[in-house]
This record gives structure tokens, sequence and C-alpha cells, in this order.
């Protein structure tokens, strides 16, 4: 697998998908769109009636008035449209052109972006989204309004491929803060928002937004991780450097500091999981080292089931 994402590969994920690792000459939709609208079926805005409340509802579609009239829970019931919007947010900031296994964070968020686009699509979808973090658009972020066809995703999608140069990372206190604003103050309602990021980072002041469009839309959220972002290799004296230029030099091979960078990583990935709970947000993570379509299949399956054992 090429280290970054081709135009090429990402538009090739139209027509080809791979199954559970094994090479397939169907196309997405017969495969992983497949699965794609089983979980993520849209919510219509065409009110449809009111029914009682039953288990395994969705609570944000109650309908108060006559739960408090009846004194029975009861909710509101719309049509399923035919399209919705579907919105990739994705990071597109130099340190995602980092991985130590497979590929780079960049090409297995470019392609997770690829593949849940193109299964969008196939489902009558308006697809778009926004990139951020790569020095592009204003202050970083680049939009592409949702649309029919395929238009806006190749747009996007090519800018994934676009090679940065000698842009640097955007000098904001979170970028990722931002984009989730825009959405929340830009977006109607009933959108799907796919936020595929590096999320390994203090989460709580994402918290406040992340409520506020989950009770609008559905959120999923993807964060890209590589087998070094939890377990530091040993490899002796090494200085690192961040966007900013600022140096650090580490011991790697100090088993005390590794076990510390390694407890750092899964408090702040606890911290994470539960931030999803809370919210009720679906929550699929991504590996460098692991194949892609696999990876999203098996969460979408997953997420299948438990909802079947509502």
């Amino acid at each position: 697998m090429h280290p970054y994402p081709r135009l090429d590969d990402l538009l090739e994920l139209r027509h080809q998908a791979r199954t559970l690792g094994l090479a397939s000459t169907h196309r997405v939709n017969s495969t992983f769109a497949g699965l794609f609208a089983s979980v993520f079926r849209g919510t219509g805005l065409d009110f449809d009636e009111v029914r009682e409340y039953r288990p395994g509802d969705d609570v944000r579609n109650m309908e108060w008035h006559v739960t408090a009239r009846t004194g029975v829970p009861h909710l509101k019931v719309f049509r399923e449209e035919r399209e919705r919007s579907v919105i990739l947010c994705v990071d597109n900031g130099p340190h995602m052109d980092f991985g130590t296994r497979g590929a780079f964070k960049c090409s297995q968020a470019a392609r997770a972006a690829a593949l849940l686009g193109w299964a969008a699509n196939n489902h009558h979808d308006r697809v778009g989204g926004l990139l951020f973090g790569g020095g592009g658009g204003i202050g970083g972020i680049e939009y592409f309004n949702p649309m029919r066809g395929h238009r806006a995703l190749w747009r996007l999608l090519n800018g994934l491929t676009r090679q940065r140069g000698d842009s640097v990372e955007v000098r904001e206190d979170d970028v990722l803060l931002r984009v989730l604003q825009r959405i929340d103050r830009g977006s109607g309602v009933g959108s799907l928002v796919f936020v595929i990021a590096d999320l390994d980072r203090d989460v709580e002041p994402l918290e406040r937004t992340l409520g506020s469009l989950a009770q609008r839309h559905d959120v999923v959220l993807l964060p890209v991780d590589d087998p070094a972002d939890r377990e530091l290799p040993a490899m002796g004296t090494v200085v690192f450097e961040d966007g900013q230029g600022r140096r650090c030099e580490i011991d790697t091979d100090d088993q005390t500091g590794r076990d510390a960078y390694r407890d750092a990583w899964e408090r702040r990935r606890t911290a994470l999981k539960r931030l999803a709970n809370r919210l009720g947000l679906i929550m699929i993570p991504l590996r460098t080292d692991e194949d892609i379509h696999r990876t999203l299949a098996l969460g979408l399956r997953r997420r299948l089931q438990s909802r079947g054992h509502r």
C-alpha cells in the first residue's frame, strides 16, 4: 500500500472493494454500501404519524406534547427520505503524514473517506465535507457543499491527495473544534457526520459542540491510530520535533517513560470512549496497519448487531 493517498486509488474504490481481505469484482454498492445503508438509514423530514414509544426508539424524536397530555411516552415517526446529507470531516494536517506500519494516517483517512463517500453516493445521498488542518481554505478549513452526484466527493478526494508543499500546520488552538462548530451552525437536521481524524487529544473541549451536533445529526467518530501512538518503540535517544519547530530529546529505551507514554494514551482513549458513549456517538477506530475496508466493515457489522440486541 502506498504511504500517501493517490487519487486513482480513491476513485478505484468506487468500482472495486475488498471484502475481509479477499479480492472482489463486486461494486462497493453490493458489499460495503449494503452495510452502510443498513446501519445509517436516513431519517426523513416528512412527518408521518405519532405512536407510542418502544424500547430502542430514538429519543430525539419524542413527541413531548402528546406525552405530557396522555402520560404515556409517544414518538414522532417520519417517512424515510430517499437522500440525506453526508458530511465527511477529514483531518488533513501535517501530523497525518505519519505511520510506522502499513500506511500513513493520511492515506487511511483518505481511503475511509472514499469508501464512505462512494457508499453514500450509491445510496443516493448528498455528499460533501470539510478538510482541515492543512493550511488550505479559510483558516485552514476547506468546505465542500454536500450535493448529489460525484462532483463534491471527487473535489474532496482530490483535496486529500494534493501535495501541501511547504505549507505548515495551522497554528490554532483547535481547528477541529471550529470545524464542528461550523457544522453545528450551518447544517439543518438529519445529516450524517463522519469525523475522520487524529483524536489522540484532550476531548473535553469538544464535548459541548459534539453534544449539540448529536442532538440534530448522527455523528460517527473514526480516530486514526498508528501502533506507535500507544507503544513507543525502543530506539535509544531520539530527538522529536513538533509542527512549531520545538524539539524534545527522549530516551525511548527507558521502560518507565514508555510505560507512562502508554498509560497517557490509554487515559485519552478511555476519555474518548466515555464521551462517545455519553453522547450516543458511534466510534470505529482505524489503524494504519489494518485493511481499511475490513476495519470499517467489521465496525458496521458490530454496530448493526448491537442495534439488533437492544
